[in-house]
């Protein structure tokens, strides 16, 4: 299990991004340019369903 934050492969080259931190059975979810500030999404074993939620547009407004 990783302990740090990981940068998504698909970052921007300015840096724009997702970050995720997997431990303790919760995967957490930041944006890059907000870090340490910014609001995390901690989200359980169901979590592949959220990405692939995210990937096929159902959260668009």
């Amino acid at each position: 299990m990783t302990r740090e934050w990981v940068r998504s492969s698909y970052s921007t080259a300015s840096g724009e991004c997702v970050e995720v931190r997997f431990g303790g059975g919760v995967v957490r979810v930041r944006d890059s340019k907000d870090g340490e500030r910014g609001p995390v999404i901690s989200l359980g074993p169901g979590w592949g369903a959220f990405v692939r939620g995210v990937r096929d547009g159902r959260f668009r407004g």
